[in-house]
């Protein structure tokens, strides 16, 4: 493939804080010739995702970071080119860990899975019926145990996965309460995730409108911020409710140690638990989780928003826009 340039997006240097667009930069190079096992996928569509800030953080926390000079690592989606690997032919539709680039030479071990749904767009396999919806399905179902009757409380509400659980939450007979921040999401949840209440923890007293909207306390807490929010929520959790820790997108840097108040009180007086989760710790089970969310799509159930950019020139800041809130809907970048 040495006719097709390839244009990489590699960290430049290690981030303080937030990646900005300044700590990586575009490259050009042909496209490596496949050895025996390994396929080439032309890249569709490539995933902008919370977890990135941790994945270039200098401490490594479920995954070694990404090295200095290296591609920055993320999920992707696209069409197999060439193959020299006998489970994968051209034209198969693929999704797995290929990185911000327009083109991956990888192993089948870089492939999470061949996209069959065929009926769905491409992008979803990035979003809802992809990473994020399962990371939905299973944070919420299984460690967040919802009950028929239960209200269930969202942060990030409007989010690619907050968006799901909320309306998972549904699907299961719950309650649900969305915050977000600003009227255009909060509006969002309600019009489009059809959220019970939404309410923007950037206006007024976040304590008196969750106090307002859960009478009778929360009883699952579906928590992608942590910092301030959490700690308001934490004090109207119901007795024997579940708190599912899925991010701490409000919180910039963990070194040093941020402090602040103590769970522990709440968690004690009632009986309510408090358990985080890796998604890729339910690989094994994942086909089981698209399969219901595709079908709760085609279904018209499970609703979804996308926020595209146009063109891999974009990536270096996508993630420093997805903190500051930019972001109406699952950030994807889309290779041209």
């Amino acid at each position: 493939m040495k006719n097709n340039r390839n244009r990489q997006v590699i960290l430049k240097s290690r981030p303080a804080n937030i990646p900005q667009a300044d700590n990586f930069d575009i490259i050009e190079s042909d496209v490596s010739d496949l050895r025996d096992g390994q396929i080439l996928v032309h890249n569709r569509y490539l995933s902008v995702e919370p977890a990135m800030r941790g994945w270039v953080s200098s401490v490594a926390n479920y995954s070694e970071p990404v090295r200095i000079g290296e591609v920055m690592r993320s999920f992707a989606a696209g069409e197999v080119l060439q193959s020299a690997h006998p489970d994968f032919n051209p034209g198969d539709k693929v999704m797995g860990m290929f990185g911000w680039q327009e083109f991956a030479v990888v192993g089948p071990a870089a492939v999470s899975r061949k996209i069959r749904e065929d009926d769905l767009p491409l992008s979803l396999s990035l979003g809802v019926a992809g990473i994020n919806g399962v990371t939905a399905y299973f944070g919420l179902l299984d460690i967040g145990q919802p009950r028929p009757g239960d209200t269930v409380v969202v942060s990030t509400a409007a989010g690619a996965v907050g968006s799901a659980v909320g309306q998972i939450a549904k699907i299961a007979g719950c309650r649900t309460v969305g915050i977000a921040g600003g009227p255009a999401k909060v509006a969002q949840c309600r019009e489009l995730f059809g959220y019970d209440a939404a309410i923007d923890y950037k206006s007024g007293d976040l304590a008196s409108a969750l106090a307002a909207s859960c009478p009778n306390g929360i009883d699952v807490y579906f928590d992608n911020t942590g910092g301030t929010i959490s700690d308001i929520v934490l004090r109207h959790l119901a007795v024997g409710a579940r708190v599912v820790i899925c991010g701490t997108a409000s919180l910039s840097s963990w070194d040093p140690w941020p402090h602040g108040p103590r769970a522990e009180r709440h968690l004690l007086v009632k009986r309510a638990r408090m358990q985080g989760f890796v998604i890729f710790d339910y690989a094994p089970r994942f086909e089981e989780a698209l399969a219901r969310l595709a079908q709760w799509i085609r279904d018209g159930r499970l609703r979804y928003s996308e926020d595209i950019l146009e063109g891999i020139e974009h990536a270096p800041g996508a993630i420093a826009g997805l903190y500051r809130g930019e972001n109406t809907g699952k950030q994807l970048i889309r290779i041209r």
